[in-house]
């Protein structure tokens, strides 16, 4: 199993399916199990942090026509700008993230807080100059978006987890996901969790520092097992 997919995507997994949105892993036999989304506000969609695949834009128009594309992670630029330009649309970029607006081949609109007049919120999570992040909350929706600092993909994931903390944030974990109760958190990497999700998202940053050792030596194993 290859740790990231190349090459053109023909087939994707779709995961995440629910009334106002759906997710698609395009290479689902990936470690990384990269994620993306799409979700519905009064007949626009909106599309997160996309990894293109044949087949794509029919999965789309189940929900509506594509309003924009937004990039919540300075790494997730993936196909953003693909995706925009062939559905003549901006890239939505959170206005004090650095250094990915001039990396996108497309056109380009900053977000403040709020998604265009949509009421969906773009909240800062982390800012620093090695990792910048922002999370998208849905709040008619009872969804919350996280493209990074929590996921559900294996290498995410003690033993007893079903959401976890990234391995790399685990000993300074992203204590501000505490302020959101969300009924279904979306992730950027593995499918997403829908049931008791804001008791496994609040457990997830509590419990992370004391998980770590754990969650360490299954990645370790699993490397060496490969």
């Amino acid at each position: 199993m290859p740790m990231k997919g190349s090459g053109a995507a023909t087939e994707y997994r779709e995961i995440d399916r629910r009334e106002h949105g759906v997710g698609w892993l395009a290479y689902p036999n990936e470690r990384m199990q990269r994620a993306s989304h799409a979700f519905e506000v009064d007949g626009d969609v909106w599309v997160v942090d996309p990894v293109d695949v044949e087949g794509l834009d029919e999965l789309l128009a189940e929900f509506g026509e594509v309003a924009g594309v937004l990039t919540l992670l300075d790494r997730h630029k993936r196909d953003s700008a693909a995706i925009a330009n062939r559905h003549d649309v901006a890239v939505h970029v959170p206005d004090w993230m650095d250094g990915v607006a001039e990396e996108l081949d497309a056109p380009v609109e900053r977000i403040h807080v709020e998604l265009d007049d949509t009421g969906v919120g773009v909240h800062k999570l982390v800012d620093n100059r090695f990792w910048q992040e922002a999370v998208v909350s849905i709040e008619e929706q009872d969804t919350l978006i996280v493209p990074e600092s929590v996921g559900t993909a294996s290498y995410f994931l003690s033993a007893t987890e079903k959401l976890g903390v990234h391995p790399m944030l685990r000993l300074k974990p992203p204590t501000k996901l505490r302020r959101f109760s969300p009924d279904r958190v979306l992730v950027g990497h593995g499918a997403g969790v829908h049931e008791d999700a804001a008791e496994h998202l609040h457990e997830a940053v509590s419990g992370s520092r004391s998980r770590t050792p754990a969650l360490y030596a299954k990645i370790g194993k699993e490397l060496v097992l490969g």
